[in-house]
């Protein structure tokens, strides 16, 4: 199954878990935030490129953003319409002129994408010259391996692209967090690729967690098209 039919098929539930403040709590209270640091500010039109339910294009409208959102799963759409306008879309073959925006977010979309290459030149074309495209996604070291014992441990390359599909059940949910993991030279080169230079990198530090203080849970990545 491929990984926006996985997606679609738990969009009620990953809804469900995305908005309850003691579900997806990590992102809500720490990965979002610190996200949204790494954001311009308001300007033309942004695009929400895989907006899923809809919470980041939401926090970006209530700072002053003009926002679209754009996913491949009706069921994400449609939750994430009743924040924003959205529509559905392949990320990689974006209904939308070129230039059309200053703007495009990906706040942890591109690891559940298939076509990572596809997705950025979109991006790309999609954003005016001078643009901006911001994402934040798993950390490559974070996907490649897990804490076992309290010391992390990578058994199969980091260097391989691999699929992963880490099932989560607690707290009243069951999600499968279906994605790809890829070293982190992959979203560079598909940056370079695309025309885009890296203005900044970040690899926030959790506050709050003694082994995710050790190692990132996330990358945030801003990049300007040239």
């Amino acid at each position: 199954m491929r990984l926006d039919e996985i997606w679609d098929g738990q969009a009620h539930e990953w809804t469900r878990f995305a908005r309850d403040p003691l579900g997806d709590r990590t992102n809500l209270s720490f990965n979002l935030p610190r996200f949204l640091e790494l954001v311009p500010a308001p300007g033309g039109r942004t695009l929400d490129l895989g907006c899923g339910e809809g919470r980041c294009g939401a926090a970006l409208r209530r700072q002053g953003h003009v926002v679209i959102g754009t996913d491949a799963s009706p069921a994400m759409v449609a939750a994430a319409s009743e924040s924003i306008e959205a529509i559905v879309s392949d990320g990689a073959a974006l209904p939308f002129e070129a230039g059309a925006f200053d703007l495009v977010v990906a706040f942890m979309s591109l690891q559940d994408m298939d076509d990572l290459h596809g997705v950025v030149r979109e991006a790309a074309r999609v954003l005016e010259r001078g643009g901006r495209f911001c994402f934040s996604v798993v950390h490559p070291i974070n996907g490649a391996g897990t804490f076992e014992d309290g010391v992390f441990t990578i058994r199969g390359s980091y260097l391989e692209v691999r699929r992963i599909d880490a099932l989560f059940e607690g707290r009243g949910y069951r999600i499968n967090f279906a994605q790809l993991h890829r070293p982190l030279e992959d979203y560079a080169r598909a940056l370079a690729a695309a025309g885009f230079r890296i203005e900044a990198l970040r690899e926030p530090r959790h506050p709050d967690s003694e082994k995710w203080s050790r190692l990132p849970l996330f990358l945030h990545v801003r990049a300007v098209k040239r």
